[in-house]
């Protein structure tokens, strides 16, 4: 079995510095998201002719902060903001589970990379989509949790 020099392999992963004639500059980029937080509907399952089906959901998580005078003194008004974020679950095992157990208004944590699309609505006009492809889905509440028989 003939063996690439270390060199050979990294360069793969590597960009030449333009301004530095000979040295590499180790690239990295990282595309994760964790969201904690309810859901806001039931999941709904599609499939496209051809391709894998998806489990689709939405998730609300909240941010709260202190206005007003004194924020160290426990004073002035709180505010919130709920953010909806849209859900999507390929991985064929995750996707079944996730479909048959969770449901609206249960608490859970997920993990996955965000996604930025377009498509075309009924009208003809192109629209933009975020969506987060979820790679892990943990339960933390069985609120709104029951079992399909």
């Amino acid at each position: 079995m003939l063996r690439r020099p270390a060199w050979q392999v990294l360069r793969q992963f590597v960009r030449h510095d333009s301004d530095a004639v000979g040295t590499l500059v180790l690239e990295r980029s990282m595309n994760r998201v964790q969201l904690l937080g309810r859901v806001g509907q039931d999941p709904i399952m599609r499939q496209v002719e051809g391709k894998n089906p998806v489990t689709i959901f939405s998730l609300a998580t909240n941010e709260m902060w202190r206005t007003g005078e004194s924020e160290a003194n426990q004073g002035g008004d709180i505010s919130q903001k709920t953010t909806w974020h849209r859900i999507s679950v390929f991985r064929p095992g995750l996707r079944d589970v996730t479909y048959q157990y969770v449901k609206k208004g249960a608490r859970i944590f997920v993990e996955g990379k965000i996604d930025y699309g377009e498509y075309t609505d009924k009208n003809n006009v192109r629209r933009q989509a975020t969506t987060i492809i979820a790679d892990n889905v943990i339960f933390l509440s069985d609120s709104g949790m029951k079992e399909k028989v």
